[in-house]
């Protein structure tokens, strides 16, 4: 009965100084800057009748001084009022300490539903037309921490059309 009292001591006493130094694994500290994530390009893959093949660029700014796993980003795209595209993209990366990096989200949509609301904002190119980026980025090792984005902007169609 004493060893086995011991052995269980020994162990409690191991499994405390082992996982001591995974504290850091975890995010506790909630006084650090959120990252935060920009929508830098919008490329058109391809562009058919009923459907919209669009490659969305984004910049994630980690403004710590320790590395921010992302697992996710839920995002929801509007155009004026019109939501332009909504989804989830999981896939997995590491920022470095005060660095950036870009990742990439391949989008599908039909936007032939909306033909008629994207012709008037289109009417007049030179007029700047409100974008609004809405969403959620994942991160975190293994407890999930959520940043709520909410980007606001504006793209001036004339800018978008090559010569």
């Amino acid at each position: 009965m004493n060893t086995r009292r011991r052995a269980l001591q020994l162990l409690t006493l191991l499994l405390f100084l082992g996982l001591g130094g995974c504290a850091s694994w975890f995010d506790f500290d909630n006084d650090l800057p959120e990252p935060e994530v920009h929508l830098v390009k919008v490329e058109v893959v391809r562009a058919k009748l009923l459907e919209q093949k669009f490659l969305l660029h984004f910049r994630v700014d980690n403004p710590n001084d320790q590395d921010l796993t992302v697992r996710a980003l839920e995002y929801r795209i509007h155009l004026g009022d019109m939501l332009l595209t909504e989804g989830e993209h999981e896939h997995w990366f590491t920022v470095g300490p005060k660095r950036s990096a870009y990742f990439k989200v391949p989008i599908r949509t039909n936007l032939w539903p909306k033909v008629r609301d994207l012709v008037k904002l289109l009417k007049k190119p030179d007029q700047p037309i409100p974008y609004r980026l809405e969403g959620e980025l994942e991160t975190g090792l293994f407890i999930a921490h959520y940043v709520h984005l909410a980007r606001n902007g504006v793209i001036i169609a004339a800018d978008l059309i090559p010569e």
